[in-house]
């Protein structure tokens, strides 16, 4: 299938050529390219900032696996299909549980430190979902920072690694075949990779992490604006469950107006017994389910948001007071040093909390072996959607899932070189210049898609709201394609290809929550407040018609 649509932008003005170009640089896309290394083939990361500076190194909690004594891989997958709510990959999820233990420990192997007690034993913890601890954590609650430390040292000393910084990818190249051969990107830099260029390889692997700033408040780096998912669009590709975006219910309140990244605290808070309370010091999660503020997430944010709605309150706190000074030191540094930054202390006053976007449950539709609907393009970590995560993913399934499933394309990747599979690549230049142009919005529109996403399809939702949002996102559109038409076109520059990528994912993400009448999951419909078995327990599939705009079909049941 050859490209149809492209972001506007020059002509590569520079070519590199690699075996696989992957596009991310967090837990996902460093395994893959170790993993693909060691079958012999060149491999290429290309990341957005600089190599620890994606969604990885903000990862608090921990990594879940079943490693500890009376837990079992069965347990896991039960704690996982109940938090997806009907719509995980039971097989996938199998997958993940199963495969999860072994690749934790090849990744204490290639560096990663985790946190063990005088025994010498890996300490594990719980979080909400889980019924057993089961997740392990490095440096109290910086999990993320010691495993992206790990992978980024071992990738640093691989010479059959080349890493391009400060670039950011554009779109796919395909040879006549329809078979992934590349990518068009823009680097940030100076030298002889400087602006628009291209690079060739025999696959290719999307790892870019999540879309998080299409919302106005996330706990997102400032570089998930869905670029990724909105290449994989392009290239028509088919993704999966967009609706399904995740609410962390503690982010740090840090005021009524804050945008951007919000300080996270850590469901390994509640997980050491924090308590979630009011204004007034009440308990409200006591006697909604079974595990308190260890449920779910979904149910955690939607309780948080419903006492907030409640009391006419912006915030609720989560009380951490008995835990004494020793234990926040020692068992969660970054979080106390983040909340004493803001003026708060954990140790003498409860912290003030409220949802911020956090994790696409949905993404690039792929197989079990990270393969995407497109020949060649695979995808993994928070950019795809494997199917283990369902309507909301299981606290710290995230970099399980990224590290099992980046394992899975390495070896499809080797067993497809092996058997010859996996020859040079030529591009389909005419496809490439056929490839329709997609007006770009100025780049003042990602504050104004924000504002609109976070009114219309945050936690609550409901076809008036999404109404409003998918008419204002349309505005958006249709004035990028008056000002090319007056010959009055946004400059191809990073600010207008983020803001044209956050504007297609919107879209699409709001087409396809506004298709779902139900309330399942992370994604919550005041209109139809139950959850629909009968006819939505089943994924929309999203794709780009001609005309470029998102379509949403329900899978056949």
């Amino acid at each position: 299938m050859s490209v149809t649509h492209r972001l506007t932008a020059p002509a590569p003005g520079w070519t590199a050529a690699t075996d696989v170009v992957v596009v991310g640089s967090g837990v996902a896309g460093l395994t893959v390219a170790l993993n693909v290394r060691k079958a012999g083939l060149r491999a290429m990361v290309v990341t957005k900032a600089v190599l620890d500076e994606g969604s990885t190194r903000w990862a608090q909690g921990g990594i879940a696996a079943a490693l500890g004594e009376g837990d079992t891989p069965e347990q896991h997958l039960d704690d996982t299909l109940v938090a997806g709510a009907g719509l995980c990959d039971e097989e996938a999820v199998r997958t993940l549980v199963t495969e999860g233990p072994d690749a934790v420990r090849r990744l204490i192997a290639t560096g990663a430190l985790f946190d063990r007690g005088e025994d010498g034993e890996i300490l594990l913890t719980r979080e909400g979902g889980h019924h057993r601890r089961r997740i392990a954590h490095a440096g109290g609650d910086a999990t993320g920072a010691e495993i992206s430390r790990a992978l980024v040292a071992a990738v640093r000393t691989d010479p059959g690694i080349e890493l391009i910084e400060h670039a950011l990818v554009l779109d796919l190249l395909t040879d006549t075949e329809g078979h992934a051969a590349g990518l068009t990107l823009h680097v940030m830099g100076e030298g002889q990779r400087d602006g628009v260029g291209a690079v060739r390889a025999r696959a290719v692997v999307l790892a870019t992490g999540g879309m998080g700033q299409v919302f106005s408040a996330t706990t997102n780096p400032a570089v998930s604006t869905g670029d990724g998912v909105a290449l994989a669009l392009r290239a028509g590709a088919a993704v999966t469950d967009l609706e399904f975006v995740q609410f962390h219910p503690t982010p740090l309140w840090v005021g009524p107006d804050a945008e951007g990244q919000l300080p996270l605290i850590s469901e390994a808070v509640r997980g050491e017994g924090a308590h979630l309370v009011d204004a007034g010091g009440v308990r409200f999660m006591v006697g909604q389910h079974e595990l308190a503020e260890l449920a779910p997430r979904d149910i955690v944010a939607k309780a948080i948001t419903r006492r907030m709605q409640e009391q006419g309150a912006d915030h609720m706190f989560l009380d951490g007071r008995h835990f004494g000074a020793e234990m926040w030191e020692h068992r969660f540094p970054t979080i106390l040093a983040t909340c004493r930054a803001h003026g708060i202390d954990p140790v003498t006053a409860p912290i003030p909390i409220a949802p911020a976007a956090h994790y696409a449950s949905g993404g690039v539709r792929t197989d079990s072996r990270g393969r995407t609907s497109v020949p060649g393009l695979y995808a993994c970590g928070e950019v795809a959607c494997t199917g283990v995560h369902g309507a909301n993913r299981l606290a710290s399934n995230s970099l399980l899932e990224g590290l099992v499933f980046a394992e899975r394309i390495a070896a499809d990747l080797a067993g497809r070189h092996a058997a010859g599979e996996l020859p040079e690549r030529t591009v389909d230049v005419a496809a490439a210049r056929a490839a329709r142009p997609v007006p770009l919005p100025p780049s003042e529109a990602r504050a104004e898609i924000q504002r609109l996403m976070s009114r219309g399809a945050g936690v609550l939702r409901s076809a008036a709201s999404m109404a409003d949002a998918a008419a204002g996102l349309a505005l958006i559109a249709e004035q990028a394609h008056s000002h090319v038409a007056e010959e009055k076109p946004a400059d191809p520059r990073v600010e207008t290809w983020e803001a044209a990528n956050l504007l297609l994912v919107a879209t699409a993400l709001v087409a396809a929550a506004a298709q779902r009448e139900e309330t399942r999951g992370c994604h919550w419909r005041e209109d139809f407040p139950e959850r629909d078995d009968a006819h939505w327990r089943r994924h929309l599939i999203t794709t780009l018609a001609a005309s470029g705009d998102p379509v949403s079909t329900p899978e056949e049941q």
